[in-house]
């Protein structure tokens, strides 16, 4: 989703102390292989340099960032992202055409050239490259269609809209007075205005590696024609007898009854009616996650037939006010978001708050804040002691009521504990 211009693109673990990644490993430290020489990427229509040879930019910098992106996000994740990432913060030439051709910031974030390449059909789009020679080709390509690359990158943003997230945000939402007002800042395509359109499936914790869809679900609950089912691993609170059934005391029974859809982005996309917005979203899904791509082409078909949502263009704190205003009285209004304040600097996350209190304070009847997001985000949160994240946790995200956490969730909505 796109809420902000100054978009960081860092990892979503800042402050971590320094650690060697796989970038430097032997089996990365081959050259890169045949590739066409990056002078032949010349100025282009856009006038940048960006040729081979003169560090135009902080290349430096760009290294960095694509092996922190391989070690914190990719590893473990996706082998094809973490492996071309750090081949690319190794490659000294491509890093300062990438410097001295993108502005700084979030245009040079690696997802958003790794998607660009991938929408482009080039070479291992699916897969990725394995090994120099594969890499060598990867980057041929990418220099020999740079001026197309970077248009789409100049084009597009790191839009992610995972469906998959109402997994989590259900438990809340269908405990609140209904019906529901629901208002999503950085939404994206609004797949996650439509939490009554799905069906989940909540099952007991089997651990990071265990695969929920395999096991009888606790509870079975949505949409009976959805063509997409969400699997969610509940976790309870504590160890011990009864695990179970206390994972299930915090699990949906019914879907919200929801009257009023909205959502605010800087650039929304519509997969519906656009298919080039679809194949930019699945473009952004890295490869080797099929089970995800799929989530999202079948959530895409349980909307498709259904009245789109009200979505405004424009910034979260400008438009905020008055599309809430719009909100149907005698309905609870829900704001909204999920993994989108690490774009926005620290004063500005500070100001959207006092901004969705105020809103909600002055509404008749008033309303509720749900957020989902890593804590380090939303630092004033407080947390429990024993659940204080740590480096190398796996990353979880924070969902909090009204400044309030209630459970630490998955960030593609495929687990939930409660606090």
């Amino acid at each position: 989703m796109v809420v902000n211009a100054e978009r960081p693109g860092h990892s979503l673990h800042p402050g971590h102390s320094e650690r060697p990644g796989p970038f430097e490993s032997p089996g990365y430290a081959e050259s890169p292989g045949p590739a066409e020489p990056l002078r032949n990427a010349g100025h282009g229509r856009h006038g940048r340099p960006g040729h081979g040879g003169v560090p135009t930019g902080n290349a430096q910098e760009v290294a960095r960032r694509y092996q922190e992106f391989s070690w914190r996000e990719a590893r473990g994740r996706s082998d094809a992202h973490e492996e071309l990432s750090a081949r690319i913060g190794q490659d000294q030439e491509l890093c300062e055409l990438l410097a001295g051709s993108l502005p700084a910031g979030d245009k040079q974030q690696p997802q958003l050239l790794l998607a660009a390449v991938r929408h482009l059909d080039g070479p291992h789009a699916e897969q990725g490259p394995r090994g120099a020679v594969a890499y060598g080709r990867w980057r041929e390509w990418t220099i020999r269609h740079w001026d197309q690359v970077r248009d789409v990158i100049m084009r597009r943003g790191t839009q992610t809209n995972e469906p998959a997230r109402c997994a989590t945000l259900l438990p809340l939402l269908a405990r609140l007075p209904q019906p529901l007002a629901l208002l999503e800042v950085g939404t994206s395509a609004g797949l996650c205005l439509h939490p009554d359109r799905y069906r989940y499936a909540y099952g007991p914790w089997y651990g990071e590696a265990g695969d929920p869809a395999a096991h009888a679900p606790l509870v079975d609950v949505g949409a009976a024609d959805s063509p997409v089912v969400f699997h969610c691993q509940v976790q309870s609170p504590g160890p011990g007898a009864g695990a179970a059934e206390q994972g299930a005391s915090h699990v949906p029974i019914r879907l919200p009854e929801v009257v009023w859809r909205a959502g605010i982005d800087l650039a929304p996309l519509d997969p519906v009616a656009d298919r080039d917005d679809l194949r930019w979203l699945q473009s952004l899904v890295w490869p080797g996650d099929e089970a995800r791509a799929a989530r999202l082409s079948a959530a895409v078909d349980a909307v498709r037939a259904v009245p789109r949502p009200r979505i405004v263009r424009g910034d979260l704190i400008d438009e905020l006010p008055a599309l809430a205003a719009e909100a149907p009285a005698g309905a609870t209004l829900v704001v909204f978001h999920t993994s989108v304040l690490s774009y926005l600097p620290y004063a500005r996350r500070e100001e959207f708050a006092r901004l969705v209190r105020s809103v909600l304070d002055g509404r008749d009847g008033g309303g509720h804040w749900v957020s989902q997001e890593h804590h380090s985000v939303l630092p004033w949160l407080p947390l429990p002691a024993h659940h204080t994240p740590r480096p190398d946790d796996p990353l979880q995200l924070t969902l909090a009521l009204d400044g309030h956490p209630v459970a630490l969730t998955g960030p593609h909505g495929q687990s939930f504990r409660p606090l």
